[in-house]
């Protein structure tokens, strides 16, 4: 029986090039992401590896699609277990980026709602089944949840924060893994919003760096922690970071 994993917000980016990759090593799937329309290219294109692809269309902060996942996952027609939950949707907030002074409590509640109470309330539906496979949660951080950037505060507090419940996470349920896992500067449309009018081909494509870190560490499975994809592939590699 093929491992199956989750992805949240799986149509672009980090989260597509992670989907990717595991589709190409056999992964069963299921995906999931706000664009039906993006959804629904991805899921075709994930298929055509010849495994079990599912896409749920939907907003994580939405307790009603949160359910109807965990529902594909648990239910009594989804996999046995589930091996891999991949917490990648995510929100800079509103755009510009803004300061502190600037940003309203509706506008930091979104933000938290997304990053990191979203992500506590599909770990917790999905925690049994991790269980019974002796899983993994990865969950994808930043950066900007240890080093304080002007204007990134909503975004690095609420990466601050899901490290720290994924790390709690992996303390108290030792048979699982937890990461927290800094994939480093991408070139995403999500860091070029962030960047508007900024070049930002200098950074690397998530298929580079990130994916392979990240891969390397669900075949190391070291400790519950925090990682840093590049640190990863070069420990691979046998060149230093």
């Amino acid at each position: 029986m093929m491992p199956t994993a989750l992805v949240t917000g799986a149509t672009q980016g980090l989260g597509r090039a992670l989907a990717e990759a595991l589709a190409v090593r056999g992964w069963d799937l299921v995906v999931t992401a706000r664009d039906a329309d993006r959804l629904a290219e991805t899921v075709s294109a994930l298929g055509g590896h010849g495994h079990d692809v599912v896409g749920l269309a939907g907003d994580v902060s939405d307790a009603v699609h949160r359910d109807d996942v965990a529902h594909v996952v648990t239910g009594p027609a989804g996999p046995d277990g589930l091996d891999l939950l991949v917490h990648n949707a995510s929100t800079l907030g509103p755009l510009p980026l803004r300061p502190l002074r600037d940003l309203t409590t509706d506008d930091l509640a979104a933000v938290l709602a997304v990053n990191v109470v979203a992500a506590h309330a599909l770990t917790c539906s999905l925690l049994p089944s991790l269980e019974a496979t002796g899983g993994t949660v990865l969950a994808v951080s930043s950066d900007a949840g240890v080093e304080h950037y002007e204007t990134w505060g909503a975004y690095g507090a609420s990466k601050a924060a899901l490290d720290h419940l994924t790390l709690t996470l992996g303390a108290e349920v030792p048979s699982i893994r937890a990461y927290a896992l800094d994939p480093g500067d991408m070139r995403t449309a999500m860091h070029q919003a962030a960047f508007p009018g900024e070049d930002i081909g200098d950074r690397p494509l998530p298929e580079e760096v990130a994916v392979p870190g990240i891969m390397a560490l669900l075949a190391s499975r070291p400790a519950s922690g925090r990682y840093r994809a590049a640190e990863l592939l070069a420990a691979t590699s046998g060149v230093a970071s």
